[in-house]
């Protein structure tokens, strides 16, 4: 069953915060579970008064994880460490992402999210020229899932850690939007464009 993404609903935020108790999505989605916390910093997605966008993702109609997107330079103040450890292009996205279901960890559903998301990616935000994504070095199921879709570790350093757990260290993966060369497009017989990661 292929992965499916809806924009999230106001009466989605108590799901949300229900999956945001768990202790496998508290480890690194550290937030006030309050209503008010929640409130806070989801809802402004479903408002349109934030430019995030933030999605559920469903398997088989059912949801069971989240999925969300914006611009970095979005958020430069939020992001300030991130730019300045790696490039980052002016256009780049960068996502975040988990499964809220305890029983369905460790059956490659993280790598499907992130591969069927990247793709929305590209086709909503046909501007974007890449998607950057930093995960705590301790997460290595996350950053496994985003090097098994295709992303390649640009770097490692120190960002703020939104768990106390963590020493800040982090790894940071990179996905270039796909060219298409000659043969997949005629009317540029001379582009052969770059490197695909897909």
């Amino acid at each position: 069953m292929a992965l499916e993404f809806r924009r999230t609903r106001h009466d989605d935020l108590r799901l949300i915060q229900t999956w945001l108790r768990r202790p496998h999505v508290a480890r690194y989605w550290v937030h006030d579970t309050s209503d008010a916390g929640v409130e806070r910093d989801f809802a402004g997605s479903v408002r349109g008064t934030e430019p995030s966008e933030d999605f559920l993702v469903l398997w088989g109609g059912s949801p069971i994880g989240f999925a969300q997107r914006c611009r970095i330079h979005d958020y430069p103040e939020g992001h300030r460490e991130l730019i300045e450890l790696v490039d980052v292009p002016s256009d780049a996205l960068t996502i975040d992402y988990f499964i809220g279901e305890p029983e369905l960890l460790g059956r490659g559903l993280g790598t499907l999210l992130i591969e069927a998301f990247t793709e929305l990616c590209w086709r909503d935000h046909p501007e974007a020229s890449a998607i950057i994504v930093p995960v705590a070095t301790s997460n290595a199921p996350s950053w496994s899932a985003l090097r098994r879709a295709g992303y390649a570790a640009i770097g490692t350093g120190y960002l703020t850690p939104d768990n106390p757990l963590d020493d800040g260290s982090h790894h940071v993966h990179r996905l270039d939007r796909p060219t298409r060369g000659p043969e997949a497009d005629p009317s540029a017989p001379g582009d052969q464009g770059g490197p695909g990661h897909r």
